[in-house]
């Protein structure tokens, strides 16, 4: 599998396949048939899935369904900002929609989409272009319906109003459902046929404001965003493997058993850690750090997640916390409670 194919993203964007999925009659498993996807992760906001993992469970889809034009559309209405963790709420708090695609550009490994995305101005015009870079051919026209139906719907979520498209181009031959996106859009015309999807927008349109604007809360998620990006980029390879099972495990379990997880033995996972530049330790200590934020984000006690995670005492788990946060985790749950720290 090539090394673009095993890009971490977040566990959401695969479960949002998933609840399609359903909505069209299919089980859980047959969609995470072939995938080494469990339905246990799909309830772990921490969780990842390689960009392999997921292009795997939207072809079970269009396998099982059948790859009738228009199907991605209904699968990109589903898309929303707070399904995107902390992407979602550093949009949602940004200061316009100029803002709102600048943040998404930057963090798009974060997103729903998995083309590339690019912005260009053009005279009066900015152009949102679309790349199917590596998506492989039987999934690009599910993929490209699915996030141009993202872009108006989460646009919609943002502004009660819809983006006034001057043109749209769309890389499929025409039919009548593809009305929807120029009705998503307000698109004047759409062309057919074309190489790639680009969107053109009236630059003056990007402009708008939007109602729950809050610079100091866009700039802790945008924080929050880079946190989570520079993680994935330093987890990759087997050290990311490791990091997925002791998220499956709550934490707890030692290097004998995770090895045996990924059938090699002690010395070979230490080495092969080692030659990416980390450690066991350092792992799992991340991986409880991490798994102590959500906990206590998500409104447990103290004493709670202390339990939960296997600490013989509150106080050991406490003076932990505070070498990882530097402050009490009874603190670090009153301030952050409400606010995701790993999702996204």
């Amino acid at each position: 599998m090539s090394d673009e194919l095993m890009r971490l993203r977040s566990i959401s964007s695969t479960a949002l396949l998933i609840d399609f999925a359903a909505g069209r009659g299919l089980t859980v498993s047959s969609v995470l048939d072939g995938t080494g996807i469990e339905a246990a992760d799909l309830r772990n906001q921490g969780a990842e899935a390689t960009l392999g993992q997921e292009l795997a469970v939207m072809r079970n889809i269009v396998a099982r369904i059948g790859d009738e034009p228009g199907l991605g559309l209904l699968a990109g209405l589903l898309c929303h900002p707070p399904r995107m963790g902390v992407l979602g709420f550093a949009m949602m708090s940004s200061p316009n929609l100029r803002s709102v695609l600048e943040i998404g550009l930057r963090y798009i490994d974060l997103s729903f989409t998995m083309a590339d995305l690019a912005l260009r101005q053009r005279g009066q015009e900015v152009l949102i272009i679309r790349e199917d870079r590596v998506l492989p051919p039987d999934l690009r026209q599910f993929a490209a319906e699915r996030d141009l139906a993202a872009i108006g719907t989460i646009q919609q979520d943002l502004v009660p109003a819809r983006l006034p498209a001057v043109h749209v181009e769309l890389p499929f031959d025409s039919h009548p459902i593809y009305e929807t996106v120029a009705t998503l859009l307000g698109a004047e015309t759409i062309e057919f046929g074309a190489p790639r999807a680009v969107i053109h927008l009236p630059a003056a349109a990007l402009e708008l404001p939007l109602p729950q604007a809050d610079p100091a809360t866009t700039r802790y998620y945008e924080q929050q965003c880079a946190d989570l990006i520079q993680r994935r980029r330093n987890r990759a390879g087997l050290s990311g493997r490791v990091r997925q099972l002791l998220i499956h495990r709550g934490g707890l379990a030692d290097q004998t058993r995770i090895a045996a997880d990924l059938d090699i033995s002690v010395r070979t996972l230490r080495r092969r850690l080692a030659d990416e530049g980390t450690t066991f330790r350092e792992l799992s200590s991340e991986t409880v750090g991490l798994l102590a934020e959500e906990l206590l984000v998500a409104g447990l006690t103290v004493e709670n997640v202390a339990d939960r995670l296997g600490y013989s005492s509150v106080s050991a788990f406490t003076t932990a916390f505070r070498s990882w946060k530097g402050e009490s985790p009874g603190r670090f749950g009153r301030v952050h409670r409400g606010h995701p720290t790993v999702s996204a």
